[in-house]
């Protein structure tokens, strides 16, 4: 069963500059990341964008919801901003049918060393091989339906919005 992961950018993917104190993107982690896991997967990745999720337009999700559309891939993991998550994964339910697709990012840069980044990345993995057709988040290692969670910014979790 391949997947395809479509890298957007995000904490995710972000590195320190030592000399002012920024993030910035330089390139993605994704490879380093499963190989380090590990994979035995049969995976592709492709990097559509590289920016942070409070600066994607609306131009970047058609951009995001087309790349899923055309993929051969029947399952999508999409690295991404945890601020507009949701977002993301509303114009991809309204537009992509019969795929499953998981969300996953990360509260710290993977570039860290401390990043959840890479176990969000392993949970979306396994995730989208088990569930069925549908949009999806996967963080701190549970999973949610696009429209039954949020980001809770007070304790830096994600949550359904309503117990299931």
């Amino acid at each position: 069963m391949p997947i395809r992961i479509f890298v957007t950018g995000g904490t995710f993917d972000k590195e320190y500059n030592e000399l002012n104190g920024t993030l910035y993107f330089s390139e993605t982690h994704v490879q380093h990341m499963l190989e380090r896991g590990r994979c035995k997967l049969d995976v592709s990745f492709e990097v559509l964008l590289m920016v942070d999720s409070l600066d994607m337009t609306a131009a970047d999700r058609a951009r995001i919801v087309q790349a899923c559309r055309s993929c051969t891939e029947q399952r999508v993991v999409i690295t991404h901003g945890t601020d507009t998550m949701v977002e993301t994964a509303q114009a991809l339910a309204s537009n992509v049918p019969n795929k499953t697709i998981v969300l996953t990012g990360a509260m710290v840069p993977y570039a860290f060393g401390s990043s959840d980044g890479l176990f969000n990345l392993g949970s979306a993995l396994s995730f989208v091989q088990a569930l069925p057709p549908g949009v999806y988040i996967a963080m701190n290692g549970r999973v949610f339906p696009w429209n039954n969670v949020r980001k809770n910014t007070e304790i830096g979790v994600f949550e359904a919005l309503k117990p299931a």
